[in-house]
């Protein structure tokens, strides 16, 4: 059985919207109101070159797809098996990606053989996978940002109990947390 990991940037009040781009009116967030310390993304590093695969839904995947493919420092994402749940994309162009077309789906994916299994970004995916009962860990990185509002991790109908495994706090006010799902 595969380990699903919900990985996240987050702020303080929940919102996982547009860290690093997209349509939130603060997006960018990560780096635009906190500074840079290289430290704090240790564990971002360790995720891809621990990895087995990634998942992610299909608004992440359109905006992963263009850009992802160009770096560098995603090389090991680029080469590691993709999967994106849509019940639209029919053609993935990003290499050695596949579509699922059901957290059914997903379910079997994460019984087979394989490493760690990353859902990046995809709040929507990632509340759906919570409530569905098959996110084994979350990693989070706790940014000192209060956004108000934007797509939250947490729908507010899942359930269960966390423990903390893997917990640091750096110069810049962010928060590495670690949890796994133990109820």
């Amino acid at each position: 059985m595969r380990t699903l990991i919900v990985t996240e940037f987050i702020t303080l009040d929940g919102v996982v919207d547009s860290p690093g781009g997209g349509q939130h009116p603060r997006a960018g967030w990560t780096f635009k109101e906190v500074p840079f310390v290289e430290e704090a993304y240790e564990i971002k590093g360790r995720e891809q070159a621990e990895a087995g695969a990634m998942l992610m839904g299909r608004v992440s995947y359109d905006e992963f797809a263009p850009i992802w493919p160009t770096m560098a420092e995603f090389a090991e994402y680029n080469a590691m098996p993709k999967y994106v749940v849509s019940s639209s994309l029919t053609d993935p162009e990003w290499n050695n990606t596949s579509v699922l077309r059901s957290l059914d789906d997903v379910a079997r994916l994460k019984e087979g053989d394989g490493g760690d299994i990353l859902v990046h970004g995809s709040a929507t995916l990632a509340q759906g996978l919570a409530e569905a009962g098959l996110v084994d860990r979350y990693h989070l990185l706790v940014f000192p940002v209060a956004l108000g509002e934007g797509k939250r991790l947490f729908s507010g109908r899942e359930q269960g109990t966390l423990r903390l495994v893997e917990h640091a706090a750096y110069s810049n006010g962010v928060v590495k947390s670690v949890f796994d799902v133990v109820a």
